[in-house]
């Protein structure tokens, strides 16, 4: 799709222009006389590209053409910046160098004006091809635009539409859903039950399987669950190993011994766990072949307990395999009748409102088209959300768009349809950004902030007048997740989308569009798939071969032009090492480097420092132990990320970044707890130099109040982290917090570990005698205090913006109830307390905590009992008490939380394990109070250190087949 690039290269020809544009001189005429060509061009190809298909292959080869022309135009002008937009040396060795330069860059100079006319040359020839195109193939030069009438609309960030209509997508579920639980609850058969749901891609399969899996009634009856994505290509102990995880979550740890176990002793491993631990259900999504059935099958015990697998598949002989050798049931997926189409079809372009009678004809003649697939009808419903409902003519823009284009004799076919116009119909922005979710293997759990700040890199995001970048990066996420072209998977303490996956159709749309372009080039090393094309965004996906005779020789890429280079997941060393040499040499234009995860990379090549363009440099998770000082030539470096690497201190040259606005760096004190925090690095004594910093995670503050001191002039920060924060230097952080009015996040540790942290002694900025108390932290959402609390800081209580708090080790005493000061805070909705209260007893009192969902209390190992008074915490979801050894009783009127759907219950006192494991009668005090939650689950390590969870009903409630 030339027009996206072409679209993306005069935004970035118009930038350059404006701010690069002196150093042209008189070949700024020329450059401008491409970028009006261009312009002139760009409506014309949108008509253009939609006939491509039936066109004759000279349209074809003008499209490509001006592709390349775009491309070739960037990369000429990023060349031109590189050579001569240096800074101006100073002084009498400074006049030396500039006229050493002037000599010695005049040849460059000659070259790239006649670069320059070069490109001139061919736009004037692809020009000509414009006017005769338009005149054989009828295209106006005006070329409608019925499909993009969002280019101008304001989108709304809304986290209703992040939450992807759940209920809509679950119209007609409801009977299935309930035919599959019953399935799995009758009888506990001896034998191994598999039950498979097949069906084609879009019908909601997934949908469906997930919501039996996470069914109240199914998860108190198998206290074992696991879920595991198969997909088309893949690695099979990865697989195990993330089941083996799964298994373990919230029990023991997950061995270490597993990483070097191969395939056969996985499977013994699984196996063996499976048969202790009790009844389970393990569902595998998304299986493709009968041998991974046939492999699979012998890590799954038949014990005595009525297990249960599921399946989905979208092949019958996979279903059938399945269910041969077991008590087997097999449900087909049938589309949607077309009332329920209509419903799911209303509730997402009309919020559950009537169809406009004005309307009733062309939406049920588009309806008809989507033949009752889940996925079509959310597409297509998500792009006619956006039409004015009021002007009947965009919605038969629609309808004739799908009309001939639809005709095609494959179901699956006419979906890809559907979901290319979905494309076709996003501004040219978004169109950019969904393409570059390419660069993830299918069913990949996609991180949003990398994502979004990926986006920011590659320059896909558009400044937009008071707003900052990320914002704008996180609306365009938004809009994609309103529009149903990328689903949410997990959320974020404060609602945003934490993980995102793209469906598996919509991706073999994007990976083709996007190999259409030459914009993604993905490799797993193997030569088959190395390009001919010049590559600009390389791509390496772990291969699930662990052949490596294919790295030796070099590969035959050409990097000239290369603009990316990120690695997803475990990818093979070997040839993640000889890429990136590779690239160091021959890579000048690099803007993004993204070696996130990649644990062998202990140190760049020193041709990484003279990129002058890169603007994103990931090392998270990578085995760098140290910061060179070239880092201070990078000086169009935005996001530097070294978390979860080796390095504790930064060089004074990272001062020279004036355009850094990421410096992450941290270290977990404890990879299997969390609740310790982390270790910091050593930033450099005027740090508060870096002033277009916003976030800051984590700085080591041991060194004194100069630190703190430096942070109060980093005005633009929206996320500060601070470790080892001294005592005395409390004072000045408040301070310094009160020059930050935009902080979104604030996590402070004190010096030292656990019951051994020091005091963090925040109390001294006092909102009632200050002027500007409103204006104290009024933006701030996540507050975390790791360290000794005399008592809780006074502003804490006005924070009425906060969602979340976690404090650690705080170990307030009895007279300081930490409940008391935050039961009013109208937005908090999770609270994590460890090792923060040393008094005897809590009490939730009538109207506190009205919006709290999650509360998890940790340590608290002087607590004897708790109240929960009648109209408190009435939205409380989920409640989990972790080492709590004198909680001898349930929380005295627990039976209040009405809202409550989980209550976790790990390493309690031996006396309340008991009781509730042996007096479960239907009759019992206890049973009563308690049997509204649908979930109780109980973890405890036996005398001989071994950990078991289970769930507190010994009998199940019967369950009524309908």
């Amino acid at each position: 799709m030339a027009e996206t690039v072409l679209s993306f290269v005069l935004r970035q020809l118009s930038t350059f222009l404006r701010e690069e544009g002196r150093l042209l001189g008189r070949r700024r005429r020329e450059v401008q006389f491409i970028r009006d060509e261009l312009e002139q061009m760009r409506a014309f190809l949108r008509e253009a590209e939609a006939k491509e298909e039936d066109a004759q292959p000279t349209l074809q080869q003008w499209i490509k053409q001006v592709r390349d022309a775009a491309y070739d135009t960037e990369d000429i002008l990023d060349e031109f910046v590189a050579r001569f937009a240096r800074h101006p040396a100073t002084g009498f060795y400074g006049s030396v160098r500039r006229i050493f330069s002037s000599i010695k860059n005049l040849r460059a100079r000659h070259r790239v004006a006649s670069e320059i006319q070069s490109i001139q040359s061919r736009i004037k020839s692809i020009s000509e091809g414009h006017q005769r195109y338009q005149s054989e193939y009828g295209i106006s030069a005006q070329a409608s635009n019925s499909l993009s009438a969002v280019n101008n609309t304001t989108w709304r960030y809304s986290r209703d539409d992040a939450l992807l209509v759940e209920e809509a997508k679950l119209v007609g579920i409801d009977q299935p859903k309930n035919h599959l639980i019953s399935e799995l609850l009758e009888a506990d058969d001896h034998q191994l039950k598999v039950v498979s749901v097949v069906g084609m891609g879009g019908l909601g399969k997934t949908t469906l399987v997930k919501r039996v899996h996470e069914d109240p009634e199914v998860r108190r009856h198998f206290p074992v669950r696991a879920w595991v994505t198969v997909s088309q290509t893949c690695d099979f102990q990865y697989l195990l190993k993330d089941l083996i995880r799964q298994l373990h979550e919230g029990k023991k740890p997950v061995p270490q011994s597993i990483e070097s176990l191969n395939t056969t002793e996985l499977k013994k491993f699984v196996k063996d766990f499976l048969q202790q631990a009790g009844r389970y259900a393990i569902v595998f999504d998304d299986v493709w072949d009968v041998e991974f059935w046939n492999i699979i099958k012998f890590a799954l015990p038949e014990s005595t307990h009525g297990n249960r697998v599921m399946l989905t598949t979208r092949k019958a002989d996979v279903a059938s395999a399945s269910c041969t050798e077991s008590l087997g049931y097999i449900h087909r997926m049938e589309p949607l009748s077309f009332e329920d189409s209509w419903t799911l079809f209303c509730n997402k372009i009309f919020k559950g409102n009537s169809c406009p009678g004005h309307l009733m004809d062309v939406a049920k003649v588009i309806l008809v088209k989507c033949e009752g697939l889940p996925l079509a009808i959310l597409a297509i419903s998500g792009l006619l959300a956006l039409k004015d409902v009021n002007r009947t003519e965009e919605w038969e823009m629609v309808r004739c768009s799908l009309g001939g284009e639809l005709e095609g004799t494959g179901k699956l076919d006419r979906v890809e349809k559907i979901l290319s116009l979905s494309y076709s119909d996003l501004p040219l922005h978004l169109k950019t950004c969904l393409l570059y979710t390419s660069i993830y293997p299918e069913d990949y759990q996609i991180e949003c902030y990398r994502l979004i700040n990926l986006w920011i890199a590659e320059r896909f995001v558009e400044w937009r007048e008071g707003m900052r970048i990320e914002d704008v990066a996180w609306g365009y996420l938004s809009e994609l997740i309103s529009r149903s072209l990328i689903q949410v998977t997990e959320m974020f303490y404060e609602g945003l989308p934490d993980y995102c996956r793209i469906h598996d159709l919509l991706r073999e749309v994007i990976l083709l569009k996007s190999r259409e372009q030459n914009m993604i080039t993905i490799t797993t090393g193997q030569p088959t798939m190395w390009p001919s094309e010049k590559v600009r965004r390389l791509v390496v996906h772990s291969s699930s071969s662990n052949n490596t005779q294919h790295h030796q020789q070099r590969p035959n890429y050409c990097f000239d032009h290369l603009r990316s280079f990120v690695t997803v997941g475990s990818t093979d060393p070997v040839l993640s090492k000889m890429l990136l040499s590779e690239i160091s040499r021959n890579s000048k234009l690099l803007k993004v480097l993204d070696l996130s995860d990649q644990e062998t990379q202990e140190e760049l090549p020193n041709e990484i420092f003279k990129m002058f363009h890169l603007k994103h440099l990931n090392l998270y998770g990578t085995g760098v132990e140290r910061v060179p000082k070239a880092i201070g030539k990078l000086q169009h470096l935005e996001h530097l990320n070294l978390g979860n690497t080796r390095v504790r201190g930064l060089p004074m040259e990272i001062l020279k970044l004036q355009k850094l606005r990421v410096l992450r760096g941290y270290q977990l004190v404890d990879s299997s707890d969390h609740d310790y925090g982390s270790h910091g690095f050593k930033a450099p004594s005027n740090i508060g130099g870096l002033l277009a910093l916003e976030i800051l995670n984590c700085v080591d503050a041991s060194s004194g109040s100069t630190i703190i001191k430096e942070i109060g002039k980093l005005t633009q920060l929206r996320e500060l982290r601070i470790t080892k924060l001294r005592r005395e230097d409390g004072k000045e952080l408040c301070s310094s917090l009160a020059n930050i009015p935009s902080l979104r996040e604030l996590s402070v540790d004190s010096i030292g570990k656990g019951v051994d942290h020091e005091i963090i002694d925040l109390n001294h900025y006092h909102p009632s005698l200050s002027s500007s108390s409103s204006l104290f932290l009024q933006f701030l959402r996540l507050l975390i205090l790791r360290g000794r609390l005399e008592k809780m800081p006074q502003w804490v209580a006005r924070l009425h913006g906060l969602v979340r708090l976690d404090l650690n080790w705080s170990g307030l005493r009895g007279e300081e109830d930490p409940l008391e000061s935050l039961q009013h805070l109208p937005n908090l909705s999770k609270i994590n307390f460890c090792g923060s209260y040393q008094g005897e007893g809590l009490c939730f009192k009538a109207g506190g905590f009205l919006n709290l969902k999650w509360m998890h209390l940790k340590r608290l190992e002087g607590l004897r009992w708790m109240r929960v008074e009648k109209g408190a915490l009435p939205r409380l979801q989920i409640l989990s008490l972790q080492l709590l050894p004198l909680l001898e009783e349930l929380p005295l009127g627990i039976q209040h939380l009405i809202q409550l759907q989980r209550l976790y219950l790990y390493e309690m006192s031996s006396q309340l394990r008991e009781k509730l494991l042996e007096n479960q009668k239907e009759e019992s005090e206890d049973y009563t109070r308690i049997a509204h939650i649908p979930e109780i689950l109980i973890g405890y390590y036996t005398d001989d250190g071994e950990w078991r969870r289970r769930s507190l009903w010994a009998k199940e409630k019967k369950k009524k087949k309908t």
